[in-house]
């Protein structure tokens, strides 16, 4: 079978266009369960740890999912293997509007996590298919935008813009933030979207001898665990320290800086992707200013926060970007899954053990203290980072 061209500078607006909704779709659905659980808790008698089991059970099919979504890309093509998570996720995630009872609901949750996980590795293999090499940061920088900005949206406008508007009811809300995504899935077939053939070879399982993967998945784990790790412990710590009227203001602020970073992303993709130096400059600056943000109180430490997320972003975007650019095309899927099996089962276990040894020491500031330490222990891992594509496609199993 004849290998698909990439496209020309012509044809990518549209192809960006679908990328970036695909990435909103990332995570819209994760990222609404938050402001609509107290009226689903109400609905449903849903204990606390099952109200906070809407969004982390979401998060911990991150990892567990990369897997399929690299054996899809392996026998369908990385194309037809979006389309189809799509769908997964938009069939989880409406079914979460219909569900009768928490059984159901969980299950429909887990549902919409797998899809968005075999979401995960398909697009930076699709965009191999899709574009020349020079457009590939660009690429990255903006389905990033895209799931950047949904998790903005998905938080920050569903109770005071959407849901008034549907009735205030919870179901109508999940079901009109999950349905368009069928529309995506369609799209991705429209005659100026090039087809992506299957891999010439049936290899999908990561290699897991290759130091890349456990590298990128490293650095992907200290992102993930800082932002999802401060944005769950950040109302016990401010109440803790007598701050509990600026967790609004705070969370506000620290998922803004997120957008921010995907937005400056955009503008210096082609010129920041690729550069260890970065990397490094990010991480250590996310490592301080996470620091910071627990030894200060008020407008400050508020800044802090906003920095650390800022920085955590763009090291994120900086991370996910590297597989297209440092793995041949037929092996950026699985070393997309390899990254992200690793990384988010980092970005669950890490929080979780800091909120473990928090709930054993009294004091919630342990558990932020804990996710700065394994973002310390990253640093050397960013500085040996090898930025160069092997010679040959990975073999392994």
């Amino acid at each position: 079978m004849p290998q698909q061209q990439p496209v020309t500078l012509r044809q990518t607006l549209p192809l960006l266009s679908l990328l970036w909704f695909a990435g909103l779709y990332l995570r819209i659905p994760i990222l609404v369960a938050p402001p609509l659980a107290p009226h689903i808790a109400a609905d449903l008698a849903l204990s606390q740890a099952l109200t906070g089991a809407l969004t982390t059970l979401p998060v911990l099919m991150l990892a567990v999912g990369a897997l399929p979504g690299s054996l899809g890309i392996a026998r369908m093509g990385p194309r037809a293997t979006l389309a189809l998570a799509i769908v997964v996720m938009a069939i989880g995630s409406s079914l979460r509007s219909v569900a009768p009872e928490v059984g159901t609901l969980l299950a429909a949750s887990a549902i919409m996590g797998l899809g968005i996980a075999i979401m995960q590795p398909a697009l930076p293999a699709l965009l191999n298919v899709w574009f020349q090499p020079a457009h590939l940061a660009l690429g990255t920088a903006v389905y990033m935008n895209g799931m950047l900005m949904g998790e903005f949206i998905g938080a920050g406008i569903t109770l005071p813009v959407l849901m008034p508007m549907l009735g205030d009811s919870w179901r109508v809300t999940l079901a009109a933030w999950s349905l368009p995504a069928f529309l995506v899935a369609a799209a991705l077939f429209l005659p100026r979207a090039p087809a992506s053939r299957p891999v010439a070879r049936p290899a999908w399982v990561p290699d897991w001898h290759n130091p890349l993967t456990w590298k990128l998945g490293l650095l992907l784990g200290a992102s993930g665990s800082m932002f999802f790790g401060t944005n769950a412990y950040l109302a016990s710590l401010l109440d803790a320290r007598g701050e509990a009227g600026a967790l609004e203001q705070t969370l506000f602020w620290f998922n803004l800086a997120q957008v921010a970073a995907s937005l400056v992303m955009l503008r210096t993709s082609r010129r920041w992707v690729g550069r260890r130096s970065l990397i490094v400059l990010m991480l250590v600056t996310a490592i301080v200013s996470l620091a910071l943000f627990l030894l200060t109180r008020g407008p400050l430490s508020i800044a802090f926060a906003f920095v650390m997320s800022f920085t955590a972003g763009i090291l994120l975007i900086l991370v996910v970007a590297l597989p297209p650019l440092l793995s041949h095309r037929d092996d950026t899927g699985r070393l997309a899954a390899g990254n992200f099996t690793i990384g988010y089962t980092l970005s669950f276990a890490v929080p979780m053990l800091g909120g473990v040894v928090a709930d054993f020491s009294g004091a919630p500031v342990v558990a932020l203290i804990v996710m700065v330490v394994y973002a310390a222990l990253m640093v050397p891992v960013a500085l040996k980072l090898e930025l160069r594509m092997p010679p040959e496609p990975f073999r392994g199993a």
